[in-house]
């Protein structure tokens, strides 16, 4: 591909990442190559993984996010048996969320699980007090990436933080949670295709 041909189809294409619901390594049909092959069937370029855990990057000239969440959906359960809900989000949105720095002066650890809970729709009202247990502080929410953010310390093994569960009860089951070094690899592998 010449120069000119390559800086013309950057211009065309959107860079996206798919957030994958409940995506497991050893989960049936859930392989990487499995859903990469899903993305590639539909078109997508550029597609590739990030981890093992439903993060699909990939480039579309489409800007229509929920018509492209609704078609990854729909071929997610034709081609594999598996109904994920999908989350897209752009490079833009992404690095936007990374570059207001909610987590200042913290570093992912057992005592500072630093996780982002996007959501697939603005939600009407917006959780942003510590969950009961004690263990999680909910940091805020960036209607920007419609995305909760919280610090959860798993530092103690005898007690198990249940703000994930309390927020699919709160918000139903169109959210999925990263953690905020997984946000970084996703930007880092669309910032490096």
């Amino acid at each position: 591909m010449t120069l000119r041909k390559a800086v013309r189809y950057r211009r065309g294409m959107n860079q996206y990442a798919a957030l994958l619901r409940g995506i497991a390594p050893s989960g049936r049909n859930q392989s990487n190559d499995q859903l990469r092959g899903v993305f590639e069937r539909l078109g997508f370029a550029k597609v590739a993984s990030v981890l093992a855990s439903g993060n699909i990057v990939f480039d579309s000239p489409e800007a229509d996010v929920p018509a492209i969440e609704e078609r990854i959906e729909a071929a997610l359960v034709a081609d594999l048996e598996l109904n994920s809900r999908t989350l897209v989000r752009s490079l833009d949105e992404l690095r936007a969320l990374l570059a207001s720095d909610p987590f200042p002066g913290l570093t992912h650890g057992r005592g500072t699980y630093l996780t982002v809970t996007f959501f697939k729709e603005a939600p009407a009202n917006v959780l942003v007090t510590d969950h009961p247990d004690g263990l999680t502080q909910v940091v805020g929410y960036d209607p920007a990436a419609r995305a909760v953010l919280a610090i959860t310390d798993n530092s103690d093994p005898g007690r198990t933080p249940d703000f994930m569960v309390w927020l699919e009860k709160s918000y139903g089951k169109s959210i999925t949670t990263r953690t905020w070094l997984t946000v970084e690899r996703i930007v880092r592998k669309l910032e490096s295709r």
